[in-house]
């Protein structure tokens, strides 16, 4: 993917997570992503660090919803956490 479409699903997730605070989830499941400190408009950060946040934010999103409901398999939030994890991996690396 390219930067900007990066920026796009980092925006759309955001939009997601308030939807989710708004309908009464707690904020503070959602403050592994909130102390990243990278949101969409931060353009000037690097691919990689918005493709860790969108990875911690997708599975902060996932966990809450496989808790709540079943709506996705428990099996996917913890896929998309390890996936978050090596991102942040290949981060330290480059960095």
């Amino acid at each position: 993917m390219y930067k900007e479409e990066l920026i796009h699903l980092h925006r759309l997730l955001i939009y997601l997570m308030k939807f989710l605070i708004d309908n009464g989830v707690k904020k503070s499941l959602f403050k592994e992503y909130t102390a990243l400190n990278i949101s969409p408009h931060h353009i000037h950060r690097t691919k990689a660090e918005h493709k860790y946040a969108i990875f911690v934010l997708s599975s902060r999103i996932s966990n809450v919803l496989a808790k709540n409901g079943d709506i996705i398999p428990r099996s996917v939030a913890e896929r998309l956490g390890e996936i978050a994890e090596r991102c942040k991996e290949d981060m330290k690396v480059r960095a």
